[in-house]
């Protein structure tokens, strides 16, 4: 039984996501046994203490080490959760960057904006043109320098679509203020940060369309600044890319 459906975390479609699942139900159960213990504990003391059954109040205190030892089982299960469990997790995730960049993941640049995405993907050279702010325009967004010989097949969509059963990196960025970029069914969410370029990389295993959603507060707009992930198939995902790229070339 997993607690987190229980409470409507979507089912999981990365390659990593089951790990962390894990984590998330092991922590669920633990903060339900808290919840009950320590709800139980709360009746118990207004029956145990209430003052029909005690007139007289006590200076003495309580003498037992009951309560003693459970904060230390309540601290060595969090250990547990943090060492045993999170902090190994995240190493994985860390450790694997260079095998993932080793099997010709899918690349896309992810900027963030008051109040949504943009998606820069690096067309069919596979790589990106440089970012020159001086050349910020309604028709170039993201300051993409036209200049630079490697951008001029690069494209930009208001959809990140990537393929399934395939690495993808995503690059994240900001614009203005610091957004989060986060796709809950992919278990996977970064800081996007501006003047900063940070990775996040996943597999995802099922074709599907969900959203993305921006999970740090970044002004009046927040609630609104959700995305649009298409997982598509491996043929159709090139094929659309191709596509996309020789129109790029075509307008320059």
């Amino acid at each position: 039984m997993s607690p987190s459906k229980f409470i409507g975390l979507p089912e999981n479609f990365a390659a990593h996501g089951g790990s962390v699942d894990v984590l998330i139900d092991m922590v669920q159960w633990f903060m339900l046994i808290l919840f009950v213990g320590w709800t139980a504990f709360f009746f118990v003391c207004l029956y145990r203490f209430s003052r029909k059954r005690n007139p007289k109040a006590s200076y003495h205190g309580v003498k037992g080490h009951l309560s003693t030892h459970l904060e230390i089982a309540v601290i060595i299960v969090e250990i547990v959760l943090l060492v045993g469990m999170a902090i190994p997790l995240w190493k994985q995730r860390v450790d694997t960057f260079d095998v993932v960049q080793a099997q010709d993941p899918a690349r896309v640049r992810v900027v963030g904006w008051q109040f949504g995405w943009t998606y820069h993907y690096p067309g069919a050279d596979g790589k990106f043109g440089n970012i020159d702010h001086r050349q910020y325009s309604g028709a170039n967004s993201l300051g993409i320098d036209k200049y630079d010989p490697n951008a001029a097949d690069d494209f930009t969509s208001p959809i990140l679509k990537i393929p399934v059963d395939k690495p993808a990196i995503l690059m994240l960025s900001s614009k203005d203020v610091i957004h989060n970029f986060a796709i809950v069914p992919m278990r996977i969410q970064q800081d996007a940060i501006p003047g900063e370029e940070y990775p996040m990389w996943f597999t995802p295993t099922k074709v599907m369309e969900t959203f993305v959603i921006c999970g740090q507060l970044c002004g009046e707009g927040h609630a609104n600044m959700v995305g649009t992930l298409e997982v598509i198939e491996q043929d159709e995902y090139r094929e659309w890319a191709a596509a996309q790229s020789k129109n790029a070339l075509a307008s320059k």
